[in-house]
């Protein structure tokens, strides 16, 4: 039987850039800054969170790039992928469904919807007509699939039977005014109901561990 995932998309810090010297990313970002200033002499342990405020106040997002972060994004569906892999100042890897074996059939479920509810009604050889839930509709969808890969055919061409709900994992590295960008975008009220709430959670996450950079949003 199909797997339903219901609000199990995750997300994983894998990385948050930081200087040579392993100073945070606000002091790596300092460093960088005040190339421009000449200013280095200025610098001390408390000068990184006074001069990244002052560039964000002044509007000048570009000097944000000089950190990045990697995040896994685990159990969200091809949809969510699909949305993510628009952002194109990043790095993505994904899970390939062209060489990995997608029999293990977990599919990602509207949080508001009833997987078990009879609601489609399929014409059948014969003119029998039958109700089936999203579910039983999982159920077939993964029989063919296993079907398929039973009779030889490879992933790659299985795979075309897959719909968009089926689960993924994604890894993606932006530099922080990218990530900035995906936050506005991802976590508006008009942002599809899956990757709203992953990105929720994700921007929760940093604004602890990065501060002055997200906390305006």
């Amino acid at each position: 039987m199909a797997k339903i995932l219901k609000d199990q998309g995750s997300h994983r810090i894998l990385a948050i850039m930081a200087g040579l010297n392993g100073e945070n990313p606000l002091q790596l970002i300092e460093l960088a800054g005040k190339t421009a200033y000449q200013s280095r002499e200025k610098i001390d342990n408390e000068s990184a969170a006074r001069f990244v405020q002052m560039i964000k106040n002044r509007g000048h997002k570009s000097v944000l790039e000089h950190s990045s972060m990697t995040v896994e994004f685990n159990d969200v569906s091809r949809g969510f992928t699909h949305e993510l892999v628009r952002h194109r100042l990043a790095a993505y890897t994904q899970e390939s469904t062209r060489y990995v074996d997608e029999s293990d059939f977990r599919v990602v479920i509207p949080p508001d919807k009833d997987k078990d509810e009879k609601l489609v009604e399929l014409d059948l050889v014969g003119g029998e007509k039958i109700k089936v839930s999203f579910q039983e509709w999982m159920d077939l969808n993964e029989q063919m699939y296993r079907g398929l890969r039973q009779a030889k055919w490879k992933p790659e061409d299985a795979r075309q039977v897959l719909p968009t709900g089926i689960k993924a994992q994604i890894v993606i590295t932006a530099n922080f005014r990218e990530w900035r960008h995906v936050f506005k975008l991802r976590t508006a009220p008009a942002a599809h109901w899956e990757i709203r709430r992953v990105m929720t959670n994700l921007l929760k996450d940093v604004k602890g561990r990065v501060p002055i950079i997200f906390d305006d949003l």
